[in-house]
């Protein structure tokens, strides 16, 4: 049995956006365009200290301007998103109750961390009792850890009583294949109950 506690389960770790179908010697064209940008500033560089009658080394100056880049390029790749354009929501005072499901928050990515390895489990029973099961044991664990200080693995009799026998069975006998949404949803009801 693990120790991932709820939140853990629960946590928003944000996923990197999906990227694109990228055209042939796309990391290459990328390269060469950073060398061509590097290689005019060194020449506008060396013209401007020749032009006030200062000599620098070449390689420091080159290294120095891929330096600068380097830095330039790593902030701009950690640099958070901008901020949404004002204006694109009123507050009036009252709201009308309907959730933005296209709004990227912690609640739909919470949803999803469960609506995706639920679905996967339509098509592959297996991974239900590999990916499902366990997350819902470990809920289970620490539901009754933080109401009646025990888990199903410090002591088995009292949690027995605490899960009931239906979730007690459904967690330590795992199904052939996954419940229906029916199933699941007593299931969960129970869950909530402990």
């Amino acid at each position: 049995m693990s120790s991932t506690s709820i939140d853990d389960l629960l946590a928003f770790e944000e996923e990197p956006a999906p990227v694109g179908p990228q055209s042939r010697g796309g990391r290459s064209r990328l390269v060469l365009r950073s060398l061509a940008i590097a290689a005019a500033v060194v020449v506008v560089l060396v013209v401007g200290l020749r032009g006030v009658g200062l000599q620098v080394s070449l390689p420091v100056l080159i290294a120095g301007v891929l330096a600068v880049l380097a830095v330039r390029r790593v902030t701009a790749l950690l640099a958070p998103p901008p901020p949404p354009p004002p204006g694109g929501r009123v507050a009036t005072g009252e709201d009308d109750g309907s959730y933005n499901w296209g709004a990227r928050d912690a609640l739909r990515a919470a949803i999803n961390r469960w609506e995706w390895p639920l679905d996967w489990s339509n098509t592959r029973p297996e991974r239900f009792s590999s990916v499902i099961l366990p997350r819902i044991g470990e809920l289970a664990d620490e539901r009754m850890r933080l109401k009646h200080g025990v888990t199903r693995e410090s002591d088995p009799a009292r949690a027995r009583a605490l899960l009931g026998d239906r979730l007690w069975t459904f967690l330590e006998s795992p199904p052939r294949r996954p419940p229906s949404p029916r199933d699941l949803a007593v299931i969960v009801a129970e869950l909530e109950n402990i």
